[in-house]
């Protein structure tokens, strides 16, 4: 399937958030800028709405990074750190599904922002219900099936230092 891109297609982006924050800091030792992904991915089209699922933690520190997320008009759904026995912790991946489920009808393109291989069924649910389906994310900690399942795949290893914030440094992944 071609990807079409023009202005007046109705975008909705869904950021998971935890998943590009750890890539970034595994594969370069450093933060994302998650303004210049969603630029990236919006690719001069209409937002509808941008997303970010974030989790919580009781210490409260990573408000500044929510407040920032917010300033540059990426919604916050927040979520408070849930850790079970023997370490696992819980994340935001249903209620990001919920929400592009239920926004898709408004939609003409999704563009999840993740490189999580658990999103391919809903990448092919929205691809079902009409949507236009893109993901962006590291390549190198991207699942090669949700590259295969989508439109459309923003590789942000291309041009890592145009989307993380400190110094790139890059880990050999042998």
């Amino acid at each position: 399937m071609a990807v079409i891109k023009h202005k007046n297609q109705r975008v909705g982006i869904f950021i998971d958030t935890q998943n590009l924050y750890h890539s970034a800091k595994n594969i370069y030792g450093a933060k994302v800028n998650f303004g210049q992904v969603v630029k990236e991915g919006l690719a001069g089209r209409s937002l509808t709405r941008a997303m970010a699922y974030v989790i919580a933690t009781e210490s409260g520190e990573e408000r500044g990074f929510f407040e920032a997320l917010e300033k540059i008009g990426i919604e916050t759904q927040t979520k408070n750190l849930q850790v079970f026995a023997g370490g696992a912790k819980k994340g935001w991946d249903v209620g990001l599904a919920v929400d592009a489920i239920k926004l898709s009808s408004k939609l003409d393109a999704v563009i999840l922002i993740t490189g999580d291989g658990d999103f391919v069924p809903l990448v092919e649910f929205l691809k079902n219900v009409g949507c236009q389906v893109e993901v962006a994310s590291f390549g190198k900690s991207t699942s090669a099936r949700l590259i295969e399942a989508a439109d459309d795949f923003i590789d942000l290893d291309k041009n890592p230092r145009k989307y993380l914030i400190t110094k790139v440094r890059n880990k050999s992944r042998n």
